[in-house]
């Protein structure tokens, strides 16, 4: 009898009472003449998978998995009438995830106690096969971060494992980029990293990062003390802020400079904003991160200890950041740049709610400075030469006053 299933995400997310955005079906006891006899489309090109000709869902026939060799790639796959339910969902990765719901009757199928887990926010493997795919363990760390669950400790032991086992080593860095920035995307992108720091994938996948861990800073300025807390704190505060990728992944490397910190000035960090451009560099090369986000993370690197700073500043030395940041041309990049430093202050053990005057002090140094008509002054400058120096000096007049008139008015370190 050929019977249907919905599966996967759509029957945990419906179970949660979270909004289902795609539905997944699989079909028992049929043959791919018979989906293509009934108006189905074929789409797979590994596996049997097709279309519905009305709402254009995917179907998949029951199928089981066989490991081949190392990596996410390595599978041979085997679709058969005689195929059940039960084996069909025993190669998915979670409990959570093997939950079935039958499209006639809406019966809830559990055979490997996902419900239970659901409801004790446990993120545990389905099987010891959870080790031939080292995907899993990029997707079971960003299921943390979206559901705030924990790690079964047996699941923890077999990641563990894998790492061991050298199996995270044959993830590709554009597969790495992709789970990366859903998770830093999710409710609380922190636990993530923790669940990928715990199973030792962490220092492989993202070693910049997985060095931060253990590095003391001022315990005056930072009372979480450790640079890898600290980072934690700073993108579960950008998710809470709901910034974009390119800012959420800016949170995640903006101290990558602090594992660099000479030994003999710790925890002093004097000039980890420079530092950290060569590991962001090495980062965003390796993972193939888009140009959109590694370039805000360039400048939030660099720039972001002097953005804190910007009441400390003389007046041509804040128009010259402002002329770094191109905050002329892209005044939209430059408050992205400032959200992050939010983000920063605010993600420090006790400092959720600080203040952070900052933000709008560079938004009006930048209308003061804009205020200058730069078209004039070129055709008034008689040496094309001297044409960016006249701006400068004009936007430099505009400017002073307002920030002769802040000047000194917050001091701090971060």
């Amino acid at each position: 009898m050929i019977k249907t299933y919905l599966v996967g995400g759509a029957v945990r997310d419906e179970l949660l009472k979270l909004p289902v955005k795609d539905k997944d079906w699989v079909v028992v006891g049929a043959t791919p003449e018979y989906m293509l006899s009934n108006g189905f489309t074929l789409v797979g090109q590994d596996f049997p998978v097709f279309l519905h000709p009305n709402t254009h869902e995917e179907y998949a026939l029951a199928r089981t998995e066989r490991k081949t060799h190392k990596g996410y790639t390595g599978f041979q796959v085997f679709s058969s009438p005689d195929i059940t339910l039960e084996e069909d969902l025993a190669r998915r990765d979670l409990t959570i995830n093997a939950i079935a719901k039958d499209a006639d009757t809406g019966e809830i199928i559990d055979p490997y106690q996902g419900l239970e887990d659901l409801t004790n926010g446990v993120l545990r493997h389905v099987s010891p096969a959870f080790v031939e795919d080292p995907v899993r363990i990029l997707r079971l760390a960003r299921f943390a971060a979206r559901f705030g669950f924990s790690i079964a400790p047996e699941t923890l032991d077999l990641m563990k494992q894998m790492v061991a086992d050298g199996e995270v080593d044959a993830l590709v860095p554009e597969r790495v980029w992709q789970e990366l920035a859903k998770g830093l995307m999710e409710r609380q992108p922190s636990l993530m990293i923790k669940a990928l720091h715990e199973c030792h994938a962490l220092e492989k996948i993202l070693p910049e990062v997985a060095a931060l861990f253990g590095v003391p800073q001022r315990e005056k300025y930072h009372p979480e003390i450790d640079t890898g807390i600290h980072t934690l704190m700073v993108i579960d505060m950008a998710a809470k802020m709901q910034l974009n990728l390119a800012q959420r992944f800016s949170a995640l490397v903006h101290d990558l400079g602090k594992a660099l910190t000479p030994k003999d000035i710790l925890p002093g960090h004097n000039g980890h904003d420079k530092r950290g451009l060569i590991p962001l560099e090495n980062m965003v090369k390796r993972l193939k991160v888009p140009n959109e986000c590694s370039d805000l993370a360039q400048l939030v690197v660099r720039e972001h200890i002097l953005l804190h700073s910007a009441f400390e500043l003389t007046p041509k030395v804040a128009l010259k950041i402002l002329a770094f940041c191109d905050a002329f041309r892209r005044p939209k990049r430059f408050t992205q740049a400032l959200d992050v430093c939010i983000a920063d202050i605010r993600g420090r053990l006790g400092k959720e709610d600080s203040p952070y005057p900052q933000y709008e002090h560079w938004l009006n140094l930048l209308k003061a400075a804009n205020s200058i008509h730069a078209k004039s002054i070129a055709q008034n400058t008689e040496n094309p030469h001297d044409i960016a120096q006249n701006i400068f000096k004009a936007r430099l007049e505009k400017l002073t006053p307002v920030q002769l008139e802040k000047k000194g008015h917050l001091n701090g370190h971060y």
